[in-house]
């Protein structure tokens, strides 16, 4: 690693200044599997449902070694999502932008794993209520970020149509930046409001199918 260069942007070497904080992430969560490896009983719950109940149990190792694993994939799909883009000369225009997202879902995970962890050692932790939170605040921070992304083919809203037009890209953004800061809100309260729950699993998949059939509107017009 350099510390001058830009991670995998323009060639340029991978900058342990934009690294280090990712690479902390997964080391912890490292670490804290060889201590939930001690602790752990044999059985794990592996999922639960809207409204905080077991309904999918495993063997210790994949509850241990699952989230640790799975953040460590989704580091090395970051570090290589530039290299394998068409439009890898983008991402320069919104390096931070993706730096940051990179670090966000990390530390979701991270968090995610933490909270689950706590709740299979015996923990009192509310997963109903955590869980909804995260994912809520997630998508409010991330679409507040929307409107910087430039076409890529991997980070973003990406149809056929913003694809094809570095204008449709940003008004898409723009609004699908907005909605998903609103699923985002939505997300949060529901664990406060219980029978807003089933309107949301419905609601928040029609908001972010907006941006689709938008971005195919404005080709529609702009053709």
């Amino acid at each position: 690693m350099s510390a001058r260069g830009g991670s995998a942007f323009g060639g340029k070497k991978i900058n342990l200044k934009t690294e280090i904080i990712p690479l902390l992430i997964i080391a912890l969560s490292f670490i804290c599997g060889f201590y939930f490896q001690q602790i752990m009983p044999d059985r794990v719950p592996l999922h639960w449902n809207i409204n905080g109940e077991v309904d999918n149990w495993g063997n210790k190792s994949t509850g241990v070694w699952l989230m640790p694993f799975l953040g460590l994939g989704m580091y090395i799909m970051f570090l290589l999502l530039p290299l394998l883009d068409p439009f890898k000369k983008n991402y320069e225009t919104f390096a931070k932008t993706y730096h940051l997202f990179k670090n966000l879902i990390l530390t979701f995970l991270f968090v995610i794993y933490l909270i689950t962890s706590a709740a299979t050692i015996g923990w009192n932790v509310r997963i109903e209520i955590w869980i909804p939170v995260l994912i809520g605040a997630l998508f409010m921070i991330m679409g507040n970020y929307f409107g910087k992304l430039k076409n890529n083919w991997f980070i973003g809203i990406r149809t056929p149509w913003t694809l094809s037009s570095p204008e449709i890209w940003d008004k898409t953004h723009r609004l699908g930046g907005k909605l998903f800061m609103l699923a985002g809100l939505i997300f949060i309260i529901t664990p406060w409001w219980p029978q807003t729950r089933m309107f949301s699993i419905y609601f928040i998949p029609v908001i972010l199918f907006v941006p689709i059939i938008y971005s195919f509107v404005l080709f529609k017009r702009q053709k």
